[in-house]
């Protein structure tokens, strides 16, 4: 096999949406061996362990991992998110979510938000005074010029000409002030690039009623998990959304919806979010030519608006989106040869 794929399928709708996305990727002839790896709450549950022994080694061993949903619950305090260990013990510093409009939409977008994954308030560590909770926020100069210099090699590689940082630097002055200040330094190497600012709130407030003026956001944690879900509710549905982590020497695909207990079995599960993840995962492995495809082939599904999931107005199955972008991608990549 050409790829060795660490599969996470996950709780909830995950095993339906990450069993789609490998569905199309084994149809268009993937050469790859996909290893399961055990891990998440119901796993938990059943072996009292997040995530089997042995599993950072074979992860590690992998090419990339395609990850489905992971749930987190708020008890028992010891039970630590796989997700967040995973992004901090191997490094995938950089949160990429791309959001584009599908179909014909009144909103044209075409975004990127760079999100910094390994510090922030996600770093984990809490701790109680008396009856007072206390959340330490962690950000270094070094992860925020790393996250900066990625931004900006992304807009590069992929012809952007504008890097927005987003920040609160008007209020939390040390360590949002220095995110902002470690852009703008790096920003300095990249003078084909337009930077420019914005605080949190005003960002929220242009995602909803101007995303065709932005193109590449980078942010500290926090905020890009947030801005990440306003971004998605407007191209449509949360199920549209896919993001890699990215480090220097691991990579993990992974749709940002979460386990949707409530239609979890059911079938209904919008798997776009999880296919176009594993598009993204083709991107990076150099597979561009079927990454596109399938791009291309969900772009034509969601204009003809037959094959569609409730969450976006229609009555189909999981299996009938994934077996239509099938059909259509090799259709696409029968034209192209």
């Amino acid at each position: 096999m050409k790829y060795k794929i660490a599969v996470i399928y996950g709780d909830g709708v995950g095993p339906e949406v990450i069993g789609a996305a490998i569905k199309v990727l084994k149809a268009l002839d993937l050469d790859a061996e996909y290893v399961e790896i055990k891990a998440g709450y119901e796993y938990w549950r059943q072996s009292g362990k997040p995530i089997e022994d042995g599993a950072l080694d074979v992860i590690k061993d992998c090419n990339c991992i395609l990850k489905g949903p992971l749930m987190t619950p708020p008890s028992p305090k010891s039970y630590r998110s796989v997700t967040i260990t995973l992004r901090q013990v191997l490094d995938l510093y950089a949160n990429v979510r791309p959001f584009k409009s599908f179909g014909r939409t009144s909103k044209k977008v075409d975004m990127i938000i760079v999100r910094e994954n390994t510090e922030d308030l996600y770093s984990g560590i809490e701790f109680k005074i008396g009856s007072t909770a206390i959340t330490l926020r962690i950000v270094s100069e070094r992860a925020s010029k790393r996250i900066a210099r990625f931004a900006f090699e992304l807009a590069r590689r992929e012809g952007r000409k504008r890097v927005t940082v987003v920040h609160k630097a008007n209020v939390m002055k040390e360590s949002c002030g220095l995110f902002r200040s470690a852009f703008f330094e790096v920003a300095k190497l990249y003078p084909e690039i337009q930077a420019d600012e914005l605080i949190v709130d005003a960002a929220a407030y242009r995602i909803v009623v101007a995303p065709e003026t932005l193109e590449v956001l980078v942010t500290p944690n926090m905020f890009g998990d947030i801005l990440s879900d306003v971004a998605a509710g407007v191209v449509g549905s949360i199920g549209l959304a896919p993001s890699a982590n990215v480090g220097d020497k691991h990579a993990m695909f992974e749709p940002i919806h979460g386990t949707a207990p409530d239609i979890a079995g059911k079938g209904i599960a919008n798997p776009i979010a999880s296919i176009l993840s594993a598009a993204m995962m083709l991107s990076h492995l150099g597979e561009v030519e079927k990454a596109k495809a399938i791009e291309s082939a969900i772009d034509k599904l969601i204009s003809d608006g037959r094959v569609l999931t409730p969450d976006m107005g229609g009555i189909a199955k999981t299996v009938d989106v994934a077996n239509e972008v099938v059909r259509l991608a090799r259709t696409i990549l029968q034209l192209q040869h």
